[in-house]
């Protein structure tokens, strides 16, 4: 019997294993630690702040960042049960978390209208617990409101995007949740796509995505993000 076939067919699959992990959002090898302090340094009490999940945090804490009026965006953990969840638990779908930021916004600069658009501007929310090559409900699409106003607004921006046909009736994905409690995450998350930019999930899915927002809204930029 020629074993070749067979070796050929083992390549393949550990070619395609390979292949998935450089796209994922997946985190470092165990040992990096789950410290979790203080982001910044800077004082974020006069800012308001905003609450959204769309696929994984490293790309979309980028996009928001990248937006004039924000002052700092957190990577975290929202709309689970399970409390102070570890990135583990929140990718192995044990949480009910999803992958989420903390946006800290200066609502004389940008509004949290803006903000909802950034939002659905920046992922597709047609697509059910998947965004780009992560799957799963942690990869789901979620806006968090913190009081009734916030409500009104996403559920406007959705019925608007369905009126200007952008989207067909019936197939946005989004959940329009009340938030109940946002964790950060750990410390090597924050940031991760500034300070991780060899990163093939970065450079193959981040950056892209990135680009791809600044190249839609470009008058919604910080002057250093253009």
């Amino acid at each position: 019997m020629n074993a070749f076939p067979r070796f050929s067919s083992l390549l393949s699959i550990s070619a395609l294993l390979t292949c998935i992990l450089l796209t994922a959002c997946s985190a470092p090898a165990t040992g990096q630690g789950h410290n979790r302090k203080a982001k910044s340094q800077t004082d974020l009490s006069g800012y308001s702040k905003a609450y959204f999940a769309s696929g994984c945090f490293w790309c979309v804490e980028a996009i928001y960042e990248s937006v004039e009026g924000v002052a700092e965006v957190i990577s975290g953990y929202a709309g689970g049960e399970e409390a102070n969840p570890t990135y583990e638990q929140v990718s192995a779908g044990r949480t009910g978390h999803a992958e989420a930021v903390e946006v800290y916004y200066d609502p004389e600069v940008v509004s949290y209208e803006t903000l909802v658009k950034v939002f659905f501007g920046s992922h597709d929310p047609t697509t059910l617990n998947r965004q780009g090559p992560d799957r799963g409900p942690q990869y789901r699409s979620v806006a968090f409101y913190q009081n009734a106003e916030e409500k009104e607004v996403i559920q406007g921006y959705m019925a608007q995007l369905v009126e200007e046909g952008t989207f067909a009736p019936g197939s946005i994905t989004t959940e329009v949740a009340p938030l109940t409690k946002f964790w950060p995450a750990e410390d090597y998350h924050q940031d991760y796509e500034r300070h991780n930019p060899g990163n093939p999930y970065v450079q193959r899915v981040s950056i892209p995505r990135l680009k791809r927002f600044q190249a839609k809204f470009p008058e919604l930029l910080k002057a250093e993000a253009h």
